[in-house]
């Protein structure tokens, strides 16, 4: 098995989602013992006085029979820091109980709450099997599972996928089914009932967990335009049932003069407990000479009243000799909130859902990066990844901005 240069748009787009890490790893071409291919990973993530992320990866994919691939990834996450409760800033200092009940934390005069008892550790596995079922059609079977403290996921996963007009269009369909089981600190908080503020008292719950069910559907359409270009278009559905609200987020509830209600000033939110997202997806592949352009726009909606546009572009520009190359990365998403938004809430008007997590409101994201690529022999490439994200608060919902540094090397090779 060797590494070669780009070839055109076709066996470009299949080598780039044959890798499971979705690197940018050059042609990959079997003989008749087909050795291991492994893509490595090491993410790191860091939010400015918040949350940092440390995130290493594996994932190894290997060609048992003709057209026959099966394929394992393993990802370890660990997550500290200090994340946004909800609660808004105030002229005056605020205690806050953990939510265990045993302890608290108090947040100065004038700055946004942050929990900083937040810290979590996830183990996620996921396995894969591709076999073709006849000339035309392939199919991919897929599992997963990953275990946090305090969260269970457990998922399986079908995607078929048909080659027409003479292997210039490709139709996709997939479907994925998953349960969660979600046992919070502390038990799983009443929707909209009081935050306890002193350490020891106990908090109202509706049992010590709760669990939810996902079934998604994916239906696409990938088409040769020419040589050079290919352009793809997906929709998914996803419906979500049972438990959706985060079990540690609060809102702020304020009187008639705009301050903090004297008793019971905090509350713990509460969502829906069914969801329905939907998304449009197209993207397109060019290739001038040995470069390549991709650039991706999504649109999502949901019946929370979340809608989203998502903009993406990147440009790999193949350095003299074809061993190196650049890859600038462009991406803007903007999104409007969910009907049950409330940055705060009235004293004298409590709702039947509500939630003032920044993720619900009105925002934008925008992220600017560059990754350098290099190959190392015949088979061996290493990638690093630099990216800046800014992300702010749009409309009426002035949460704090928040900035981001992005980090990342990969390694693949074969063996």
């Amino acid at each position: 098995m060797q590494l070669k240069k780009p070839k055109p748009i076709r066996r470009l787009l299949t080598a780039a989602t044959s890798t499971l890490l979705a690197s940018t790893a050059q042609q990959v071409v079997a003989v008749e013992k087909t050795p291991w291919q492994v893509d490595s990973a090491f993410l790191y993530y860091s939010e400015k006085d918040r949350v940092t992320v440390y995130e290493p990866v594996v994932a190894v994919r290997k060609e048992t029979g003709d057209d026959e691939f099966i394929g394992v990834r393993l990802v370890l996450d660990s997550m500290t820091g200090a994340s946004p409760n909800g609660a808004i800033p105030t002229d005056s200092p605020q205690t806050f109980t953990a939510p265990s009940g045993a302890s608290s934390y108090s947040i100065p005069a004038g700055e946004t709450p942050l929990d900083t008892s937040f810290h979590d550790t996830r183990a996620a596995i996921s396995a894969e099997w591709e076999v073709p079922l006849d000339e035309r059609l392939k199919a991919v079977f897929g599992g997963n599972f990953s275990k946090e403290y305090d969260y269970t996921s457990l998922g399986l996963d079908a995607t078929f996928s048909w080659d027409l007009n003479q292997r210039n269009t490709t139709l996709t369909t997939g479907l994925s089914v998953s349960q969660d089981q979600i046992n919070p600190v502390g038990g799983v908080p009443t929707g909209l009932t009081s935050v306890p503020t002193v350490v020891g008292v106990q908090k109202s719950t509706q049992g010590g967990d709760e669990s939810k069910d996902i079934m998604g559907l994916l239906l696409g359409v990938t088409q040769v335009v020419g040589p050079k270009t290919l352009l793809q278009f997906n929709y998914t559905f996803a419906d979500e049932q049972g438990y959706l609200t985060d079990p540690y987020k609060l809102l702020s509830v304020l009187d008639n003069s705009g301050q903090l209600r004297a008793s019971d000033p905090y509350v713990y939110e509460k969502r829906p407990d069914s969801r329905q997202r939907q998304a449009l997806y197209a993207k397109g592949m060019h290739q001038f000479g040995d470069d390549v352009l991709h650039a991706s726009y999504r649109y999502y909606w949901d019946d929370w009243g979340v809608t989203s546009h998502t903009y993406d572009l990147r440009y790999r520009y193949e350095l003299a000799g074809g061993r190196h190359y650049l890859q600038p990365h462009l991406r803007y998403y903007l999104q409007d909130k969910a009907d049950f938004y409330h940055y705060s809430l009235d004293d004298n008007n409590i709702p039947a859902y509500a939630s003032a997590d920044y993720r619900l409101g009105d925002m934008s994201t925008t992220t600017i990066g560059l990754k350098y690529g290099l190959v190392l022999g015949e088979s061996h490439e290493f990638g690093a990844r630099l990216e800046s994200m800014q992300q702010k608060a749009e409309g009426d919902a002035p949460f704090e901005d928040n900035t981001a540094v992005i980090f990342q090397l990969n390694y693949s090779f074969l063996f």
